[in-house]
């Protein structure tokens, strides 16, 4: 081929070449070890000597020409096509957006938070302990001794003789009166995820929730107990809320009592949530039993205390009006989006 009809083809096809790709195999089709340029430059040996340089300039000349002609044409394909993707992805401003979907805090949390910040604003302090637990502070330090039959009613997971999963959350009481003892006053909150071995039903679960408190101080008496519960009373379930104290027997209080809430659905008259008494069981509670502040090392004669535990669960059944314990694990988004308006 004549190296100006190899000129004038070449800058043609380049000119009329539309896409990246194209001008690619161009370049290699002109350029590469087997193209026409390569060709010429092997036909050189056959010139004679004098004619040599004059030819190979002009193939240099015509090769810088065709590599001139290929970058021009890259740089103008380049901008097509990336004006050629912005008209295909271009987003319209005016259409609505996306809703993002939001998490909400779970019906515990909530219920959770609020008894937490109820009691910080009585002067309380949040205490948190571990859930893999030893005897010592789950049952011993509580007054329950070994083999005792107390230990019985808790039907707890154990994971050695000296090690279990917390079966209450007084686990907390005992580690935070050994830790402040003997100072006082003591006014901790403890709340915590404790694990029972119970046959998963509508009120019960094999893991719960629990929030204690507990009170040391010089004087205290059930009257302190019951302002502080009546308090909480009215602030979880309503301003028109009462209590009442009934006997009852912890190992780690003593006196211990059950204590009731007037019903928020009927006031005390009396309905289904109430079973018909106008009273609904909330929690337990008592004072301190004396050898529960000796072995954390207070002296029982000067110092006194009371303690009080309920479960999360069943004061967020209560007060949302939940019919089944399950629907707090199972997870189903349209239990749990109800809440929202909680928050």
């Amino acid at each position: 081929m004549e190296l100006q009809e190899l000129k004038q083809e070449s800058l043609s096809q380049i000119e009329a070449c539309e896409n990246l790709a194209d001008l690619q195999q161009l370049r290699v089709l002109y350029l590469g070890k087997k193209g026409p340029i390569q060709e010429v430059m092997k036909s050189m040996k056959d010139l004679p000597k004098e004619e040599r340089p004059a030819f190979g300039q002009q193939v240099n000349a015509i090769k810088s020409l065709i590599l001139e002609a290929i970058d021009e044409k890259k740089a103008v394909l380049e901008v097509k096509e990336m004006e050629e993707g912005l008209e295909k992805e271009k987003i319209d401003i005016t259409l609505n957006g996306y809703e993002a979907r939001l998490g909400n805090l779970h019906p515990l949390v909530l219920v959770q938070q609020e008894l937490e910040d109820l009691f910080v604003g009585l002067g309380y302090t949040v205490a948190e302990g571990p859930e893999v637990e030893l005897d010592l502070y789950n049952f011993e330090r509580a007054n329950i001794p070994k083999n005792h039959p107390a230990r019985d009613m808790q039907d707890t997971f154990y994971i050695d003789a000296q090690t279990l999963l917390r079966s209450h959350t007084t686990a907390i009481q005992t580690r935070m009166l050994e830790q402040f003892a003997p100072q006082v006053p003591v006014k901790v909150i403890c709340p915590g995820k404790v694990y029972r071995r119970d046959d998963d039903d509508a009120t019960h679960s094999h893991q719960f929730t629990q929030c204690e408190g507990l009170v040391v101080g010089e004087h205290i008496t059930l009257a302190d107990l019951k302002g502080t519960l009546e308090f909480m009373a009215k602030k979880m379930f309503g301003e028109k809320r009462v209590i009442r104290f009934r006997p009852s027997y912890f190992q780690f209080t003593e006196p211990s009592v059950e204590v009731d809430v007037s019903c928020h659905i009927c006031g005390g008259k009396g309905c289904p949530v109430c079973k018909g008494t106008g009273w609904i069981e909330i929690l337990g509670a008592g004072l301190v039993h004396p050898n529960v502040l000796e072995m954390a090392g207070y002296d029982s004669k000067k110092y006194s205390g009371f303690a009080f535990g309920v479960g999360i669960e069943r004061i967020a059944m209560l007060k949302y009006g939940i019919d089944d314990i399950r629907h707090f694990y199972t997870n189903d988004v349209r239990f749990l989006k109800t809440f929202t308006r909680f928050e």
